[in-house]
């Protein structure tokens, strides 16, 4: 048994310092393109840290275990809201952009119609469900794109002539000094590649040997998905969201939850259903009802409300969503063993 606690303690060195990494490189990217860090934690990093996700469910629904890959995606949304952006906001109440939030809310909640159609209605997940999952992804990521290009003023666009004629007799140094950012930027852009894959290394490591105690404990995989796998995958948004916190960039870490959170359903989902349609899983009942259509899908919408509906309105997170988000977790992973 020592040999899978000691790489769970691998993995877990390995998220810690891949998230320090992709934090630097993320930011140092927002900053240097003068792009809102809130719109990079939706895209950029959101991408990274869902990476493990990706994985563990394509992995999942080769193997024909369409229950863990359904349980990891909506346990990691319940996570990384209810734990996650839950302890972040309790710790330290931050400004949140309505502008920058819009986008990925919205097209979370289609997404979230998408998935609640098929698991209310259809009973089921069918590879066209998971083809119009990856579908949204890319509309979302040509969107938010694009809105990023929109929002990067032209060079010179905004000089007046003077203004212009000094810059024409500076070139000497600003060749000098664009020569300097871009090396920068070949350092940040290394950063973010390089931490993306220590952290996939080490979220792996974590969740095989999670999986392995969890399995040799009789427990369901609907309910391995939703809390063992959810939880170490959901290790790179915690490491990611800790660090963004403790170097002052609250709002890339919000950003990269409420992004993750949608990639969760587009594409965690979306590739595990077109690689395998799965079933809706059933791990148990509730008044006879399946419990994922009573606990697990109603929660998730909960907590994302709870998150995203407060900071729209006063563009503003408050300690109270944090405290009231942590109780909804204790007490949804609760249930989960009860069930």
């Amino acid at each position: 048994m020592w040999i899978p606690v000691l790489l769970l303690l691998v993995g877990l060195v390995l998220l810690i310092k891949g998230g320090d990494w992709f934090v630097d490189g993320a930011s140092g990217i927002a900053r240097r393109f003068y792009l809102p860090e809130i719109l990079i934690g939706a895209t950029v990093v959101s991408i990274g840290t869902t990476l493990p996700e990706v994985m563990v469910s394509a992995e999942a629904a080769m193997m024909g275990s369409g229950s863990i890959a359904y349980g990891n995606a909506l346990g990691s949304i319940i996570c990384n809201t209810a734990l996650i952006a839950a302890l972040t906001i309790a710790i330290r109440p931050s400004s949140a952009a309505r502008k920058s939030l819009v986008l990925p809310v919205s097209f979370f909640l289609v997404a979230f119609g998408v998935y609640g159609f098929s698991a209310y209605v259809l009973g089921s997940f069918s590879r066209a469900v998971g083809i119009v999952l990856l579908g949204l992804f890319v509309v979302y990521m040509v969107t938010t794109v694009l809105r990023m290009k929109g929002s990067v003023p032209a060079e010179g666009a905004d000089l007046s002539e003077e203004a212009l004629e000094a810059k024409s007799g500076e070139d000497h140094t600003v060749e000098s000094e664009e020569q300097g950012t871009k090396d920068k930027l070949w350092k940040d852009i290394l950063f973010l590649v390089i931490g993306a894959a220590v952290i996939a290394l080490g979220a792996n490591l974590l969740v095989d040997n999670a999986i392995i105690v969890a399995q040799a404990l009789g427990v369901s995989e609907k309910v391995i998905g939703l809390t063992i796998v959810a939880i170490g995958t959901s290790l790179p948004e915690f490491v990611t969201a800790i660090t963004a916190l403790v170097k002052g960039y609250s709002s890339l870490s919000l950003g990269n939850i409420i992004g993750a959170n949608l990639f969760n359903l587009v594409l965690v989902s979306g590739t595990a259903i077109t690689i395998s349609p799965f079933e809706l899983p059933l791990s148990g009942t509730i008044g006879g009802i399946n419990s994922s259509l009573v606990l697990d899908l109603p929660v998730v919408l909960l907590v994302m409300v709870l998150l995203s509906v407060p900071a729209l309105i006063k563009e503003r997170l408050s300690r109270w969503q944090g405290i009231v988000l942590l109780g909804i977790y204790v007490a949804f992973m609760a249930l989960q063993f009860v069930l």
